[in-house]
């Protein structure tokens, strides 16, 4: 599976989501898709991320766009990051990287001195015919929910 690239459509795929749910990105042709790949549940700047989507969900909404959290957690974990943060969007469960390595978001990072392979905090617009129209790499997780919301007024 090769990257993808802003102005191309994205492959379409299938990944299994909290609530029981499958989601195929040909199913959401008609709406905006934001997919935000962070590395893991539970920890403080991808919970912050978290919730900061979540207390902007009713702006995203009036711009039809949806939201998705994606890591590599199992979707046990997934559930109880939902629940206790009350994410209103659903979280997907890629533990096969088959999403982030579509989206070229593993790196190597550095961890306590040490090198590891882990999800590069990134974030991607999908437009509602299935465009990759813009993404964001190595976020910062402070002002980046304000920053893509920005780009969704402008564009519409």
């Amino acid at each position: 599976m090769s990257t993808l690239t802003i102005g191309k459509s994205v492959t379409d795929f299938e990944i299994t989501a909290t609530n029981d749910n499958l989601i195929k990105l040909s199913d959401l042709r008609g709406k905006k898709v934001i997919l935000y790949f962070y590395p893991k549940d539970n920890t403080p700047g991808c919970t912050t991320e978290g919730q900061n989507f979540r207390d902007q969900i009713a702006e995203f909404t009036a711009h039809n766009t949806i939201i998705f959290g994606i890591s590599r957690d199992t979707l046990r974990t997934h559930e109880n990051f939902k629940t206790k943060h009350q994410f209103p969007f659903e979280l997907l469960s890629d533990t096969d990287e088959t999403l982030c390595n579509l989206f070229d978001v593993i790196k190597m990072k550095n961890m306590y001195g040490k090198q590891v392979r882990g999800i590069e905090r990134s974030t991607f617009l999908i437009d509602e015919n299935g465009i990759l129209v813009n993404e964001w790499r190595k976020v910062r997780v402070k002002e980046h929910v304000n920053t893509v919301l920005t780009h969704l007024k402008e564009r519409d």
